[in-house]
């Protein structure tokens, strides 16, 4: 089965961030990730908890915007840009100190628009070479329309079209299997067809995004699956805990 990552943006969030990559290390993950954490721990601080630990950071997001959850990201957003090249920087020179895998670039709520596609792409072209001066992947990730109505991308296929267009090395698709369950299904061959262009995989229970150990998904089978495509990368367990993170743990041993 593949290896585990913990996503600290929903688990332990009672802890500091560096004591929840303590506890993640704790619980038997193999790696992490976060959301933003620019605000909550120094690059620092992070560091040496992943020094500590040797857990690695796989990833962390651009900021979503001077509007928070109302602009969801402004990496798609016209008029924009300066802001949105100003979290690139900012997401390179945090993941360069703590060395993190990827950046995902969040593009905001813009209702899937030309205009704004247009922006998107040119904002990943920027995001996309000064990542590489630093070895640093970026990602993009499509999300559901129930939980971000308008949001930029929703679909598989879609930020494939957008990936090919930029056309950089170190530009790759986030696969979570909860957003894409909801608006599509069929994930075995999704993740099949996407597997080229892929650089993270997440998952969580749908339709609660609780833990992965119930509801319309059966995750040892399509876990399995991937593991047979070739899989070599984490999947992030990205979910919202039911309860007590810690108390929520028993899927882990039952996949391994």
């Amino acid at each position: 089965m593949p290896r585990f990552s913990a996503n600290l943006g929903f688990l332990w969030t009672e802890l500091s961030l560096p004591e929840a990559i303590h506890a993640a290390k704790k619980a038997g993950f193999e790696a992490v990730e976060c959301h933003f954490p620019y605000d909550v721990a120094s690059a620092s601080s992070v560091a040496t908890a992943l020094e500590e630990t040797g857990l690695e950071m796989l990833g962390i997001n651009t900021r979503l915007g001077i509007n928070g959850p109302d602009d969801f990201g402004v990496m798609a957003m016209p008029g924009r840009e300066s802001e949105a090249r100003g979290y690139v920087e900012e997401a390179i020179a945090y993941a360069a100190e703590i060395k993190c895998r990827n950046i995902n670039c969040v593009p905001g709520k813009t209702g899937g628009a030309e205009e704004a596609e247009v922006v998107f792409r040119e904002n990943l072209a920027f995001a996309c070479k000064k990542a590489t001066e630093n070895g640093i992947g970026i990602v993009i990730e499509p999300v559901n329309q129930r939980d971000a109505p308008g949001y930029h991308f929703s679909l598989v296929e879609k930020g494939l079209e957008t990936i090919r267009a930029v056309g950089a090395e170190n530009l790759k698709l986030m696969f979570d299997c909860y957003h894409t369950q909801i608006m599509q299904g069929d994930l075995t061959k999704r993740l099949e067809m996407a597997l080229p262009y892929i650089g993270h995989v997440q998952f969580a229970a749908v339709p609660d995004r609780g833990e992965p150990d119930s509801g319309e998904v059966n995750y040892p089978y399509l876990l399995t699956a991937l593991d047979d495509m070739g899989w070599q990368g984490f999947v992030g367990a990205e979910y919202r805990p039911r309860g007590k993170t810690d108390e929520g743990l028993g899927w882990m041993s039952e996949y391994r």
